[in-house]
């Protein structure tokens, strides 16, 4: 009994086996490694050119003495910012940015959180719910100088408001809104909730209509009622929403200014003066660029903060 004998096979001439093409490709990687950063370079260098130069700029500045007006600036250390903290000015524009920020973010929330819930309901139809969507939808499309002309206007002695609140029989004459120390705040805080809330409420919308109905079902089945529905399923389901976008918020919020000095320009005697309009003020009213530089500085370091908690609850929610 002879062995059968197998003859080997062969490649064809001309085909370079694989075990010798993979390294030649290997050897070739690095090259197209590099084409992804290539894509990349335009923005990294508007990155580098809009952002980090400036701040590095700036932090520079914020340790030297008269910088910009003399050609060499001493450096003081840590001077300017012992200046700016101890400063009663400053002081006041944190504690009002703090309020404006705070009271903002929550009314933003509890109104946006409302008319999502009421442009979700099944109780209005379909045209009820468009017309809502539209009319709420308003403040979000003008921009900040709109906002701020419009409220003018409204808030005048003279205006819509006074007219109103005199028809209605609650004040005997105009009361200056943007110019009583009293009521200047709560003023412009007003005007930023009413331009702030509909990106809110589109947000929890389409956060609610990813809510599952088998939810709502089961809860139901469990002899939930509408209240403990709400609280025991869509709250949860919203956390994530909710959390990320407060912080957004005051983000957002604490960097306002447009806003701010287009209605009182910080006034009347510092009432509505916020930590944006006092580093202007610093740097283009004072020329004391400098104080500005470190109370820049200052404000980055918050807005770091809330950033960080903001990248946190983003990798919490991965």
């Amino acid at each position: 009994m002879t062995s059968a004998h197998v003859e080997p096979v062969t490649a064809p001439q001309g085909a370079p086996p694989a075990e010798r093409a993979t390294p030649g490709r290997a050897r070739a990687n690095p090259a197209r490694r590099l084409i992804p950063y290539a894509y990349l370079s335009p923005t990294i260098v508007l990155i580098v050119v809009l952002m980090i130069v400036p701040i590095v700029m700036v932090v520079g500045y914020s340790f030297r003495d008269n910088v910009i007006v003399q050609e060499n600036p001493v450096f003081v250390g840590f001077a300017n910012y012992a200046k700016v903290l101890t400063d009663l000015d400053f002081l006041a524009a944190l504690k009002n940015t703090a309020v404006f920020i705070s009271v903002s973010t929550v009314a933003h929330l509890v109104l946006g959180l409302g008319f999502a819930l009421m442009l979700n309901t099944q109780l209005l139809s379909g045209v009820t719910k468009a017309i809502f969507r539209i009319v709420y939808i308003l403040p979000w499309l003008f921009t900040i100088a709109v906002i701020a002309v419009i409220w003018r206007l409204l808030l005048d002695p003279a205006g819509v408001v006074n007219y109103v609140l005199h028809t209605l029989g609650l004040v005997q004459e105009g009361v200056n809104w943007l110019g009583d120390p009293s009521t200047a705040l709560w003023a412009v805080t007003f005007a930023n909730i009413w331009s702030g809330y509909p990106f809110f409420m589109i947000s929890l919308l389409a956060a609610l209509q990813g809510i599952s109905a088998d939810l709502y079902e089961a809860a139901a089945v469990d002899g939930a009622g509408p209240l403990r529905r709400f609280l025991n399923v869509t709250l949860p389901q919203l956390r994530p929403v909710i959390v990320s976008m407060a912080v957004l918020d005051l983000i957002w919020t604490s960097q306002q200014f447009a806003l701010i000095w287009m209605m009182t320009g910080g006034g009347p005697l510092n009432t509505t003066e916020m930590l944006s309009t006092y580093t202007y003020k610093q740097a283009f009213s004072e020329y004391e660029f400098a104080s500005a530089s470190a109370a820049a500085v200052i404000v980055l370091l918050l807005t770091m903060v809330l950033a960080f908690f903001y990248v946190r609850q983003q990798q919490r929610e991965r």
